[in-house]
C-alpha cells in the first residue's frame, strides 16, 4: 500500500489550499504464559490512510482503508467537504498554517527483530520467565507477557513534503501475586501496564533483565504480603523511576498539552490549570526541575524524527530550572495559541494513534534530566520517610492539579537508612506545590528509560505510546498514607 501511496495521492488530490496523506501499516503480536499455560496469542495487521485538507480557511479529515485511486479520491472529497463546512464555524483560519515540506526518514534501532523470532522460541522465553516466579505455594498467580509492534508510516504533502518512519516496539512484563494469611499483594517487573517498554527488538528483554526478573518479583510480592501498612503522615519521599514516570505523565505531561490549555480538548484527561500567560515566568517546580521533550533519545518509546503533521521533531526544554518554558502541541494548536499570544514557543508533537485518527496534541518522550545525587545520598539525607517504587493506582482532578497516587512497593527510611518493607504506599499533593518540593534529583546511575503503551485521550478515543525517562527523586514534606488510611 505505502509503495503506491504517494503517486496515487498526487494523481487524485484536488485543487485546495493544502493537503496531506498519512499512510500507516502496523503489525502487532501479544503472547502470554500464565501459570505455566500459554494463552491464545493475538496477531493483528492494520493498514489505512488519513487524508487532510485545508481549504477556504477550514480543516477537514477523512480516513480510508481503501488506498486505490477511487478510495483516495473519495476520502479527498469528504475531507474537502468537511473543511468547507468547518470553515463557517472555525475560531481560526487554518489557511494561515505554514506549509509543511519536510523530507527525511526515521527507523528504530533494532538488533534482534521480534518478528524474525518464531512463536515457539518466544513462548519458551515466557514460559521460563513465568516459571521462575513460582518460588513457593504462596505465589497464587504468576505470568509473563510480551507485546511487539512494527509500524511503517509514510507522510506526503501537496507542498512537496515526504517523510518515512519505521518503528519497532517491545513491551515485556513479569507479574506475581502472593497471598499470605488473607493478605494478597501483586508485584510486577515495571508496572502492571508494562512500564518497561522501549523501541527495539528482543534486545529490549536484555535491557529489562527479563530472564531474571521472576524471582525478584516473586520475593517482593511475598515481602509485601507479610508487611505492615505504609505509615501515614507528612514525610520525605523518594520516588524511583518507575513511579516518577507516572508523576511526570499525569502532573506535567497532560496539563501542558496545548489543546487542553486552549480549552479545545477536555475528554478523558480533563482540562488544565495551566494558562498561556504562565509560560516564561511560572515556577512549576524547584530550581532542580529540568524537563525535556526529547523525541531523539535512542530506544525511548515515543522517539521519532517528524510528528504526524510532518513537523521536524527536536529536543527542547519545556521546564528549565523550575520555570515553565513551552507547551506540548502541534502546529495547529501552536498557530492558534500564537493568535492569542504571539511569543509562545512550542514543540512538534501532534500525534495520532492510528491511520483512522487525526493527529492531536500529545506528550511524547517527556523526561526529567538527571541531577547529581546518588541514591545512597538521597536515602542518607532523610530522617523519616518512604521510598516508593512502581505505580499501581492514580487519580487526578479534571484540571490535572490535585492528585493521589499509589505504588506497589515501599521501604521505610529511618535515620538515613532503608528499613522494613511497607505495603500500599500512597501519597497525595497538588501538582505545582509538589514539584516545588523537589529537594534532590538522582544522578545518571539512578536514571531509567521507561514509558507507557496505553495513554488515553481524545474523542473518538486514541490510545498512544508515550516515553518517560527519569532518575530517582526526593521530595520533602509529602502527605503519605497507607492502605487503611
Amino acid at each position: 500500500m505505502l509503495e503506491q501511496l504517494e503517486a496515487t495521492a498526487r494523481r487524485v488530490a484536488p485543487a485546495v489550499q493544502r493537503w496531506a496523506v498519512r499512510g500507516v501499516v502496523e503489525n502487532s503480536e501479544e503472547i502470554t504464559v500464565r501459570q505455566g499455560v500459554a494463552q491464545a496469542p493475538s496477531r493483528v495487521r492494520d493498514a489505512g490512510v488519513m487524508v487532510s485538507v485545508v481549504d477556504r480557511g477550514g480543516l477537514g479529515y477523512a480516513a480510508t482503508s481503501d488506498a486505490s485511486e477511487a478510495g483516495l479520491a473519495a476520502a479527498f472529497r469528504e475531507a474537502r467537504q468537511l473543511a468547507h463546512a468547518a470553515a463557517r464555524h472555525s475560531v481560526f483560519d487554518y489557511g494561515a498554517l505554514p506549509a509543511c515540506a519536510s523530507q527525511g526518514h526515521y527507523r528504530s534501532r533494532v538488533d534482534r527483530p521480534a518478528a524474525a523470532s518464531g512463536l515457539k522460541s518466544k513462548l519458551d522465553l515466557l514460559s521460563a520467565a513465568s516459571a521462575a516466579t513460582r518460588l513457593d505455594e504462596r505465589i497464587v498467580d504468576w505470568c509473563a507477557s510480551l507485546c511487539s509492534v512494527d509500524t511503517q508510516q509514510l507522510f506526503v504533502t501537496g507542498d512537496g513534503g515526504r517523510t518515512e518512519q519505521q518503528w519497532s516496539f517491545v513491551m515485556p512484563n513479569v507479574q506475581a501475586t502472593a497471598s499470605v494469611n488473607g493478605v494478597t499483594q501483586t508485584r510486577s517487573s515495571a508496572g502492571q501496564y508494562s512500564g518497561f517498554c522501549q523501541q527495539g527488538g528482543l534486545e529490549v528483554l536484555d535491557r529489562a533483565h527479563f530472564a531474571t526478573e521472576g524471582p525478584r518479583v516473586a520475593r517482593e510480592a511475598l515481602e509485601l504480603a507479610c508487611a505492615d501498612q505504609c505509615p501515614s503522615g507528612e514525610m520525605d519521599v523518594i520516588l524511583m523511576p518507575d513511579q516518577m514516570m507516572l508523576q511526570i505523565h499525569e502532573s506535567i505531561g497532560h496539563p501542558l498539552e496545548l489543546d487542553r490549555i486552549l480549552g479545545d480538548e477536555r475528554n478523558l484527561a480533563g482540562t488544565s490549570f495551566v494558562t498561556l500567560d504562565m509560560f516564561g515566568s511560572y515556577a512549576y517546580g524547584s530550581e532542580l526541575l529540568n524537563v525535556s521533550h526529547d523525541p531523539t533519545r535512542s530506544h525511548e518509546l515515543a522517539s521519532f524524527a517528524f510528528d504526524d503533521d510532518g513537523a521536524v521533531a527536536e529536543r527542547q526544554l519545556i521546564i528549565e530550572r523550575g520555570i515553565l518554558k513551552r507547551p506540548l502541541g502541534g502546529a495547529v494548536s501552536l498557530a492558534r495559541a500564537r493568535s492569542l499570544r504571539g511569543d509562545i514557543d512550542g514543540v512538534a508533537t501532534a500525534r495520532a494513534c492510528s491511520w483512522n485518527r487525526a493527529p492531536i496534541d500529545r506528550m511524547s518522550n517527556l523526561n526529567i534530566e538527571a541531577g547529581s545525587a546518588s541514591l545512597d545520598e538521597m536515602i542518607a539525607s532523610i530522617d523519616h520517610g518512604v521510598l516508593m517504587s512502581t505505580n499501581c493506582s492514580w487519580s487526578i482532578d479534571d484540571s490535572r492539579n490535585k492528585f493521589q497516587f499509589g505504588c506497589e512497593y515501599g521501604r521505610a527510611i529511618r535515620r538515613g537508612r532503608l528499613a522494613e518493607v511497607v505495603r500500599n504506599p500512597n501519597y497525595r499533593g497538588i501538582s505545582a506545590t509538589f514539584w516545588r518540593s523537589l529537594a534532590m534529583v538522582g544522578d545518571a546511575s539512578t536514571f531509567e528509560v521507561m514509558g507507557t503503551p496505553n495513554c488515553g485521550k481524545g474523542e473518538p478515543s486514541q490510545v498512544i505510546r508515550v516515553g518517560h525517562a527519569a532518575p530517582a527523586c526526593k521530595f520533602s514534606g509529602v502527605a503519605v498514607f497507607g492502605g487503611e488510611a
